[in-house]
């Protein structure tokens, strides 16, 4: 540290330039320094600029000076740390040694290196066009597209178009539904090229009209996921935060007002292929500009959208940087410098704004993590999971890890006991066996109930009103004229033939035709009993004592009923049980005879129960048509025909309730089935085992 105080630092590369900027929010002057190889911006405050007056002087000399001619109170670690700075960025003139370090670094073959595929893989870009020339004439040209009437003009017609589209919005929801298939998904990337390309047109244009140079446009690839990008970087010379603010909301203006121009065009068009287009253009916009392009958690336009409107650069850095200190002095008592001087509400503020991107961040690199072991085959997605994983989460948490691990003399002896016994406490709570709660989606019904329907078409006579039944009492008398025709016609020739047969028995040489006569009789005899029996199965009754529900109100004597039609349910009210539907995971920690509690839909009270069977295989069609999600239920099926496929695998469960719903019917409603104990930590290990072994096969 001694030598690097007092031997003068190399000299800036020549090729810089040094820009004023805006001044911080403290009210502190800034500068920019613009490295015109890379197109890069550097940000320094009134210390910084300071030191590069007086560069070609030691850090000593430089910290005297800088006290001697300004109220600035440096010390001579800070300037080294700034040399440092510099050094680690290429902006000073590289000496011998480095030199030489960089002659040696451009002999290797770095592309041979994992690491040099590693982070090409993970991101890499691909300039295309350099659009200056072609910016400038275009933004010439739509001079009137930035004009105020044209914004409030633009911003009447998007909200017409939304309140059109409310006002028939069931026809907009079903038309996305029935887009989502092969042609659909198509369309939905065409619109989402055309989308992202205005997106960026409108960052470069905003840019170019505000005097700055866009240095390229391209593609960048995140995780092999192809984006489009437009250099801006010389936004950094704009001292206005305003105008900073106005480049990186370019994209999201555009993409809103594309998204309400379709919306409007999507309401006032006849359905056909172009309403069919501005539909994928207006979902497209506005997912893209709200879900993913306004979120200030990973570095989109929401995030340089939210620095500007704070004059607040390095917001990502500058507040995980607070919320590591926050952790080390709260969790480990140590006693650390914050980084940056803030007041108490400021401070907590950007903790909780890097707390959140934190969890953000977990979530989404995860999700990354697992389409990229899902988009290729298993060796390849299994070797890119691992390389996503260890990369995003694991490293980042080694890294604050090892600086616990090497300042761990620094934790006081309370913070170590706490330590302890909370990590004590958390293991014994893992590993002790606790009783799990299953829960589960079913349909109450009656344990007897029989529905009525007709035995084939037939006309009703008189229906039973609704209400308590005793059994063998009479539910339905229909008739069926054809059958009572064909019983009268088979009476009146069984009559004819018994008249005839009786005078062929007092005439001797009639023997033969009595015997084929008799024949005769005996046919017409079973064709009059087969329709008797078959008017009897029109007198339907009761076989048990229960309640009549049911019942169509319309229904009057003389109308036609079909056979596939019901009539009505016949329940016994006295014993209700449960058709309970439970995902495969967790149906093995189900017991037989094991409690459970049935919260009726729209009830605040449960009924109790008790486990009756247990499914061992996978349900194969859901037999309750109001859990289908078809029919507006939970549960999400797909249609063969009209069977109900549950997609989700479930097993079927079979409970015995202890009291009846209040309304005596049909009952959707959640379950709360209590399942064998079992400990967390084993649970977990036997999960991460069975994963291993199953993807541990080629």
């Amino acid at each position: 540290m001694a030598n690097a105080a007092e031997l003068p630092p190399p000299p800036l590369r020549e090729d810089l330039r040094l820009l004023e900027s805006a001044p911080d929010s403290n009210g502190e002057p800034a500068w920019v320094i613009q490295d015109t190889v890379v197109n890069r911006f550097y940000r320094i405050g009134w210390l910084e600029f300071e030191c590069l007056l007086r560069w070609e002087h030691s850090p000593e000399d430089i910290c005297r000076a800088i006290h001697a001619e300004t109220p600035l109170r440096p010390d001579v670690e800070q300037i080294v740390e700034f040399r440092q700075f510099l050094e680690n960025h290429q902006l000073l003139r590289p000496g011998r040694e480095a030199l030489a370090r960089l002659a040696a670094r451009s002999q290797d073959n770095a592309w041979l290196s994992w690491r040099w595929w590693l982070h090409h893989y993970l991101f890499f870009r691909v300039p295309l066009l350099r659009p200056q020339q072609h910016l400038q004439w275009l933004a010439h040209k739509l001079d009137w597209l930035f004009q105020p009437l044209t914004g409030v003009l633009v911003l009447l017609l998007g909200i017409t178009g939304v309140l059109l589209v409310l006002q028939q919005w069931d026809t907009f929801t079903t038309a996305v539904v029935e887009s989502f298939s092969a042609s659909g998904l198509v369309s939905f990337a065409i619109a989402l090229a055309l989308a992202k390309t205005l997106h960026e047109l409108g960052h470069a244009l905003v840019a170019t009209r505000l005097g700055l140079r866009v240095g390229h446009m391209g593609i960048a690839f995140v995780v092999m996921w192809p984006m489009l990008y437009t250099d801006t970087g010389e936004s950094w010379k704009l001292r206005s935060a305003r105008q900073r603010l106005a480049i990186a909301s370019a994209g999201i203006i555009t993409e809103l007002a594309l998204a309400g121009l379709a919306t409007l065009g999507w309401a006032l068009s006849d359905p056909g292929p172009l309403r069919n287009a501005l539909l994928y253009l207006a979902t497209t916009s506005w997912v893209l500009s709200l879900a993913l392009n306004a979120s200030p958690f990973m570095r989109f336009d929401g995030y340089f959208i939210l620095s500007d409107l704070l004059d607040f650069p390095n917001l990502h850095e500058r507040s995980s940087a607070l919320a590591r200190v926050t952790l080390r002095r709260v969790l480990l008592g140590l006693d650390e410098d914050w980084p940056e001087a803030f007041s108490p509400g400021k401070r907590r503020a950007l903790v909780a704004f890097a707390m959140v991107t934190w969890v953000y961040r977990l979530v989404l690199f995860l999700g990354i993590a697992v389409a990229v072991y899902l988009l290729f085959f298993k060796l390849l997605g299994i070797l890119l999971f691992a390389v996503e994983v260890a990369w995003f989460i694991v490293m980042p948490v080694w890294r604050e890890l090892k600086y616990w691990w090497s300042h761990r003399e620094g934790i006081n002896t309370r913070h170590r006991r706490t330590w302890w016994a909370v990590a004590a406490l958390l293991l014994l709570l893992l590993a002790v066996p606790w009783r799990t709660q299953v829960q589960a989606l079913g349909v109450a019904r009656a344990e007897h109930q029989l529905r009525v329907f007709a035995p084939y078409p037939a006309r009703l006579q008189a229906l039973h009103p609704a209400g308590p039944v005793a059994a063998g009492a009479t539910l339905v008398t229909l008739d069926e004229p054809d059958i009572a025709s064909r019983l009268s016609s088979s009476e009146a020739s069984a009559r004819s033939y018994q008249a005839r047969l009786g005078g062929l028995i007092a005439d001797p040489s009639g023997a033969d035709q009595a015997i084929a006569t008799r024949q005769r009789l005996d046919v017409q005899f079973e064709e009059a009993r087969a329709a008797r029996s078959e008017i009897k199965r029109l007198t339907l009754q009761a076989p048990f004592a229960g309640q009549w529900l049911d019942l169509d109100r319309n229904r009057q004597a003389g109308q036609w009923i079909h056979s596939r039609e019901p009539i009505g349910i016949l329940i016994d009210p006295s014993r209700w049980q449960v058709d309970a539907y439970v995902d495969q995971d967790e149906v093995q920690h189900l017991v037989q005879g094991g409690a459970v509690r049935f919260y009726p839909e729209g009830q605040p009270t449960s009924i109790n129960g008790t486990v009756l069977a247990i499914g061992s295989t996978r349900v194969s069609q859901l037999h309750h048509a109001m859990l289908a999600s078809r029919y507006g239920g939970p549960l999400t099926v797909a249609s063969r025909g009209k069977e109900l496929l549950p997609t989700p695998p479930l097993f079927h469960v079979l409970i015995q309730l202890d009291g009846a719903p209040p309304a005596l019917r049909e009952t959707r409603g959640r379950l709360q089935i209590a399942g064998e104990r079992r400990s967390w930590l084993g649970e977990g290990l036997v999960h991460v085992a069975a994963v291993l072994l199953r993807e541990s096969g080629f």
